[in-house]
C-alpha cells in the first residue's frame, strides 16, 4: 500500500526539438503534444498510459516534477498526514495538472533538495500499445531515476521515513536504492554539491532492444556517455545516453526483483563489466 510505481517526470528544457528528435529517432518513444496553459509540451509515450515524461519549453534545463502512483485516496490522505507532521506543505494540484496526468487526485510538495514531489491517483489509459517510430517492442516504461543532491540526509529520511520506501542496498561513501515495489529501486539518491537528476531509466523489453537502441544512438551520433555493462546491485543491462539537457538517460534491460527477505547490504563495485564512462563519475570508487 501507499505509493506503488514511479509514474512520471517533467522536466523544463531548452531545447524541445533535440529531445524529441532524441526520443523518437533513437529510442524509438513515442511523442504527442499538449498545452500546458500558453506552452505547447511534448509527452513520450512508453506504454498504454497518458506518458512518463513530459517537456516543458524553458529558458532553463531542470527537473520540473517527479510524480509517485498512489494505491487509494485514504493512502493519499495518510502519506499526507505523515508529510505534514514531518514538516512538509501539501497542496492540491490544479484541475489543469489533473487532467495533464490523467489523475484523479493530485498532491504535492517540495522535498529537501529543492525538487517538486508529486502524489497522484488514477492513470489514464489512452491507447492499446505506445507508437513505435522504430518498430519492436523497444521501450516498456520507466524504470527510476537517481537523484544527488547536497541534502541527502534529508531526502534519505524524507522517502525510507516519510514515504515508506524499503532501502534495498548501498555503496559507499553515500549511494542509497530504495523501492516502493518488487522491483530492485525505483530511486536511488546520492550526494552532490548541486541538486540535479543524475539519470533517468528507459526499461526496455530485452537486450535485443538495448542493442538496437544502442545501434542507434552510434548511427545518429548521439553521445553514449556511459558504456553498455551490467550493473553489480540489480544484474541490469544498459547503457546511458547524455541527453539535451545534459544529464544522462539509462537504457537498460534486466533488473532483478526482490522480496520482503532481502537484507540491504553494500554491493561494493558499481557493475560486473563495463559502464565505463566518457567522463568523471560522481559517484566513482575503486573499482577493482
Amino acid at each position: 500500500m501507499g505509493i506503488r510505481k514511479l509514474g512520471y517526470v517533467g522536466l523544463n528544457v531548452t531545447d524541445v526539438d533535440a529531445w524529441t528528435d532524441l526520443l523518437s529517432r533513437t529510442l524509438g518513444v513515442g511523442v504527442t503534444t499538449a498545452k500546458s496553459g500558453t506552452d505547447e509540451i511534448v509527452l513520450a509515450e512508453m506504454d498504454e498510459f497518458k506518458y512518463r515524461v513530459a517537456l516543458y519549453p524553458s529558458t532553463v534545463d531542470s527537473p520540473r516534477e517527479i510524480g509517485w502512483i498512489v494505491d487509494t485516496p485514504a493512502e493519499l490522505d495518510r502519506l499526507t498526514a505523515k508529510l505534514t507532521d514531518a514538516g512538509h506543505a501539501v497542496a492540491d494540484g490544479t484541475e489543469e495538472e489533473r487532467d495533464l496526468r490523467g489523475a484523479t487526485h493530485l498532491r504535492w510538495f517540495t522535498d529537501p533538495a529543492g525538487f517538486r514531489v508529486e502524489l497522484a491517483i488514477g492513470e489514464t489509459k489512452v491507447r492499446v500499445g505506445a507508437d513505435r517510430p522504430t518498430g519492436g517492442p523497444g521501450i516498456t516504461g520507466l524504470g527510476h531515476l537517481v537523484l544527488a543532491s547536497p541534502a541527502l540526509a534529508g531526502l534519505r529520511e524524507l522517502y525510507e521515513s516519510v514515504l515508506e520506501f524499503k532501502l534495498t542496498d548501498y555503496r559507499s561513501p553515500g549511494l542509497f536504492f530504495l523501492r516502493c515495489n518488487a522491483t530492485h529501486h525505483s530511486i536511488a539518491l546520492g550526494t552532490a554539491e548541486t541538486a540535479s537528476i543524475h539519470h533517468l531509466e528507459f526499461e526496455h523489453a530485452s537486450i535485443d532492444d538495448v542493442g538496437r537502441a544502442h545501434d542507434r544512438a552510434q548511427a545518429n551520433d548521439v553521445p553514449i556517455s556511459i558504456s553498455l555493462g551490467r550493473h553489480m546491485n540489480d544484474k541490469a543491462l544498459s547503457f546511458y545516453v547524455k541527453n539535451p539537457s545534459g544529464f544522462h538517460l539509462e537504457i537498460g534491460c534486466g533488473g532483478i526483483e526482490v522480496g520482503d527477505d532481502w537484507v540491504p547490504h553494500d554491493f561494493g563495485r558499481a557493475s560486473v563489466w563495463g559502464h565505463r564512462h566518457a567522463d568523471a563519475n560522481p559517484f566513482a570508487v575503486a573499482n577493482p
